[in-house]
């Protein structure tokens, strides 16, 4: 797994509340067990018509937020059905941060397991991501994880909690599995006490 420890990048402002994992990425993708391809079809069917053309007013679709790789959005991101696919399809699309004020508890977990980190903030504070992301052009921000917070260069600074736990995966670089491979040594000394 790939560590965080600070990323710099154009913010993305989708300004919805309750976007839940089926419209994050539609279950008839979920067919696909292996982890590629799924970027494209980050949102779907809010982003593409019918005939599968894009649908210019959609937010990806916006020539002004290409290349953007920090997504802000309204509360209650990710809930619904567990499906690792979501975030799979978030960092796929090129995002490394994911800022809301609420998240679906699964949908977190699944985040931190994949190098995708969601920062919870206040609505206040999304808002106002939000909003200079819509009026300036190339709206960048900094998420410092090791510092816990995200400022840009205008003057918006904000603190931001994140468990321990979970910071200190990410800045390693390790899932749960590569924190177990870590105890390997450990666990055969045991293994070999306890046999």
């Amino acid at each position: 797994m790939e560590a965080f420890k600070k990323h710099t990048g154009k913010v993305v402002p989708y300004d919805m509340p309750n976007v839940d994992t089926d419209q994050i990425i539609p279950a008839r993708f979920l067919k696909k067990i292996d982890r590629v391809g799924f970027g494209e079809l980050l949102f779907n069917d809010v982003r593409y018509n019918a005939d599968g053309s894009p649908k210019k007013d959609f937010v990806l679709n916006q020539p002004k937020y290409a290349g953007g790789s920090v997504l802000v959005s309204g509360p209650q991101f990710g809930i619904g059905s567990s499906r690792e696919h979501a975030p799979w399809a978030i960092q796929q699309y090129g995002f490394k941060v994911v800022i809301a004020p609420s998240f679906g508890d699964i949908f977190r977990s699944n985040c931190f397991q994949n190098s995708l980190l969601p920062v919870q903030l206040s609505e206040r504070d999304v808002q106002t991501l939000i909003q200079r992301a819509q009026e300036l052009t190339d709206y960048e921000i900094t998420v410092d994880l090791e510092a816990q917070e995200i400022h840009d260069s205008a003057g918006f600074s904000v603190k931001f909690e994140v468990d321990p736990y979970r910071r200190d995966c990410l800045l390693r670089g390790l899932d749960d599995i590569g924190l177990t491979l870590e105890k390997t040594s450990a666990i055969d000394a045991y293994e070999k006490a306890h046999a």
